[in-house]
């Protein structure tokens, strides 16, 4: 191989391994710059569609709400709950992390919707579970001392 031919092909070898680094780069950012490329923060696409009269459970951790039941959320941080207007659920939160927490459902002002939301405590169990019916007022789930990590979206259709 002569000299020139080797330059070129170190040459391409090195844009090629460029291009492959800005792609992968490209791929693990988004819109919002959280790294999971659907602009909800939780990696779990659109969200997840939950059966009427579904349990929904957390382990409450500081750094967000842990998919429990169904296994549709099992293992996710704060998915999207996507509910049926005027079907029963329930959700809450059966383990957690030590560290007093609450689950309240909100509408988009922030306000507690219809008295929904639990004392605050470090011992989760049956008081930390919330009946209740879907509607359209229904914007998140969230946990009021950690509202800055402890909070996914739902979405009412």
């Amino acid at each position: 191989m002569t000299h020139d031919n080797a330059v070129t092909r170190r040459t391409a070898m090195k844009l090629t391994g460029a291009a492959a680094a800005t792609a992968l780069v490209a791929g693990c950012n988004d819109d919002d710059g959280n790294g999971n490329g659907n602009g909800d923060g939780n990696g779990n696409g659109d969200g997840v569609t939950i059966a009427a009269g579904e349990d929904i459970r957390f382990d409450g951790q500081t750094g967000g709400w842990e998919g429990l039941e169904p296994s549709e959320i099992a293992g996710e941080t704060n998915p999207t709950l996507i509910l049926e207007d005027g079907e029963e659920y329930t959700i809450g939160w059966t383990e957690g992390d030590g560290t007093p927490h609450n689950i309240e459902i909100r509408d988009d002002g922030g306000d507690v919707v219809d008295d929904l939301e639990t004392d605050q405590t470090d011992d989760p169990g049956d008081d930390q579970i919330l009946e209740f019916t879907a509607s359209g007022e229904m914007a998140s789930y969230v946990c009021e001392p950690h509202e800055n990590t402890m909070v996914g979206d739902i979405q009412v259709e």
